[in-house]
C-alpha cells in the first residue's frame, strides 16, 4: 500500500485513475489514457506517466468532464469516500457537469413510450408509413 500523504511518492496514471474510482478496471483506465480522454496539466499523457500531488487533470468519462487536482496518492482501490479524498474537483467543473446532466434529463423528458401495443389498425398505418419511407 502506498501512503496517501508522502509527497515524494509517485504512482502510474492508470493505477491512480483506477484507485480514485474514475474507471472500474485498470484496463479501462489505460484505454481512456491511450485514447486521449485524460490530460495531465493540459497535455496528453501515457498510462505509465507518474502522477504527483498538486497536478491538475481533465478526465472525460461517459460524456462528463471532470477537472480535478490531485490531493493524494494511492495504488489500492478503497471505498468511495477514501477515493474521493485523493482529488478535489473545481466548483466550475462540478457546476458544468450538473448543468449538462440537467440538459440531458430535460431532453429525455420529451419522449413518451406508448402505453400499450399498437392495435391492428395502427400496425397497418405503421407498415404503410414504412413503405413510403422505403421508396
Amino acid at each position: 500500500m502506498t501512503s496517501m500523504h508522502d509527497p515524494g511518492q509517485r504512482i502510474r496514471l492508470d493505477v491512480w485513475l483506477w484507485a480514485a474510482r474514475f474507471y472500474r478496471t485498470r484496463a479501462l483506465a489505460r484505454q481512456a489514457v491511450d485514447t486521449g480522454k485524460v490530460e495531465v496539466d493540459g497535455q496528453r499523457a501515457k498510462p505509465a506517466r507518474a502522477v504527483r500531488v498538486g497536478e491538475t487533470m481533465r478526465i472525460e468519462r461517459s460524456g462528463e468532464t471532470f477537472e480535478i487536482e490531485v490531493c493524494g496518492l494511492s495504488d489500492i482501490r478503497g471505498p468511495a469516500p477514501v477515493a474521493q479524498g485523493l482529488y478535489s474537483e473545481s466548483e466550475d467543473s462540478r457546476a458544468r457537469r450538473e448543468s449538462a446532466r440537467e440538459l440531458a434529463r430535460a431532453g429525455r423528458n420529451g419522449y413518451r413510450p406508448p402505453e400499450k401495443k399498437p392495435d391492428k389498425r395502427a400496425r397497418r398505418l405503421i407498415r404503410a408509413l414504412g413503405d413510403i419511407d422505403a421508396s
